[in-house]
């Protein structure tokens, strides 16, 4: 039996509160003003064609990930259905990749943030903050919120989403308003020839937009009826993230219409955004935009901390981990060790970027992003096979759900992933040294992950089970 000390709080949050962390995770803002500019430059027009069949891949995954988590309800996300789907050994690889992948990601964006978040004081207050101020502010105060109740963070996600996501529905309009109907031609939405060079990375640059729709499932002991709660998140999540990007894409192509729209966006990828959008809304919009893409970031952060945490804690309660992470606040009720953990490991892996003087953007984003992307793809192309698996030994799956909907989201996503590790560098920046050797860290994960799993504690009984059904 769980108790209280092991439990997060029951039917605290709702539909609406879990896309709000899902969706404030894929960052609209800030992945149309970082990533959009970057499948531009390599992909060209093809750009929104590429989300398009990223949403595709993502959307068959989900269907049959949904679907199994209507019977396995945990906060252990992905490696928790990897672990009842295929075994215990790979439940347990699963929960080292997760561990890496999460981590790598909130360390990257910590960067990201802390470069944006130090321009925008010197642009808007004329204070010179440096990165590595802002980095440390950031970790402290993500810790903060990770620390409270679930439903603050979830309300600060909420008011910044929708501020991020209102800004660039305002441009979308504008340009479909104030376009030549010529230019409004929907050709550059059908799929590419993906052999073509360079457009496996603008490939990879486009599925990064959509890391963090699977952290669905760690809400689930936290969601009002989370059998129907999960999937319904699920589906809406992955519908807005793709329809958002695919269609503030094709705004951006439209935008440019008659110009070298990939020259474009190579020659000046941190204004390819800001400059049609101060041509078709207004310098007010720009200036609004940019401050919105410090808060966008923010709220990156915010969403990937609470996740993790949750990892942390399921793990921690089924003995994977140091059984402290598993204890809850008397208050809150939230994993509170484990958000005070995972600040303390984040501060120490940024702070020691800092000492070897590393690049916020260049180092820190790019090298982090690219591996905890590639591991999120590695952790999802194993939850299609654990659905798959789940649904043939219970047999309580339609054929759609259960078979033929993972079978082609996992082809896809292991396609991505043989993408991402045959264009790892050029997808991190990291083109010599043991940065270019990052993606092995996934493998090491996984073996670390394993051989953990086979020394658990013998105390595990007295550590709590995650509550699965």
């Amino acid at each position: 039996m769980q108790t209280t000390e092991h439990k997060l709080r029951q039917n605290s949050l709702g539909v609406s509160d879990i896309v709000f962390f899902v969706v404030a995770a894929a960052a609209p803002l800030g992945a149309t003003l970082g990533a959009a500019p970057a499948v531009f430059a390599i992909g060209g027009p093809s750009a929104p064609g590429l989300y398009l069949t990223a949403s595709i891949i993502l959307m068959l995954f989900a269907i049959g990930f949904a679907a199994m988590s209507r019977f396995v309800v945990s906060a252990g996300g992905v490696a928790e259905l990897v672990k009842v789907g295929i075994g215990k050994p790979f439940g347990n690889a699963a929960s080292g990749i997760a561990i890496l992948a999460y981590i790598c990601m909130l360390i990257g964006i910590f960067g990201a943030f802390a470069a944006f978040n130090s321009e925008a004081f010197k642009n808007f207050a004329g204070i010179e903050l440096t990165w590595q101020v802002s980095a440390v502010l950031a970790v402290l105060v993500v810790g903060t919120f990770g620390y409270l109740d679930v439903n603050i963070s979830a309300k600060v996600l909420g008011v910044l989403m929708i501020l991020e996501v209102l800004i660039l529905v305002i441009f979308d309009v504008a340009v479909l308003i104030k376009s030549d109907s010529s230019a409004i031609t929907f050709i550059n939405l059908l799929p590419t020839d993906f052999s073509t060079p360079g457009l496996g990375v603008a490939f990879m640059f486009a599925f990064a937009c959509f890391v963090g729709f699977e952290s669905t499932t760690i809400y689930g002991e936290e969601a009002k009826k989370p059998h129907k709660t999960i999937p319904k998140a699920t589906y809406i999540a992955i519908a807005l993230i793709g329809i958002f990007y695919t269609i503030t894409t094709w705004c951006l192509g439209i935008a440019y219409n008659g110009s070298d729209i990939q020259a474009a966006a190579g020659a000046d990828l941190v204004n390819f955004v800001f400059n049609v959008n101060t041509k078709y809304v207004g310098v007010w919009s720009t200036s609004l935009m940019q401050i919105l893409a410090v808060t966008s970031l923010f709220a990156v952060l915010l969403s990937f901390h609470n996740a993790l945490c949750r990892y942390l804690f399921s793990l921690s309660r089924s003995g994977f981990l140091f059984k402290k992470l598993s204890v809850v606040h008397s208050k809150h009720s939230t994993p509170h060790n484990a958000s005070t953990a995972l600040s303390a490991i984040t501060l120490i892996i940024i702070v020691a970027f800092m000492v070897a003087d590393a690049d916020p953007i260049n180092s820190l984003y790019m090298w982090m992003v690219a591996l905890g992307t590639l591991g999120i793809l590695v952790l999802q192309t194993m939850g299609s096979i654990a659905v798959i698996a789940y649904f043939k030994k219970t047999r309580q799956g339609h054929f759609w759900q259960g078979l033929v909907a993972p079978v082609l989201g996992g082809s896809g996503l292991f396609a991505v992933v043989l993408l991402a590790i045959s264009n790892f560098q050029d997808l991190s920046g990291a083109k010599s040294g043991l940065a270019s050797q990052l993606p092995w860290l996934v493998l090491v994960a996984a073996v670390v992950g394993t051989l953990n799993g086979i020394r658990k504690p013998k105390r595990l009984a007295n550590n709590g089970n995650p509550a699965s059904t």
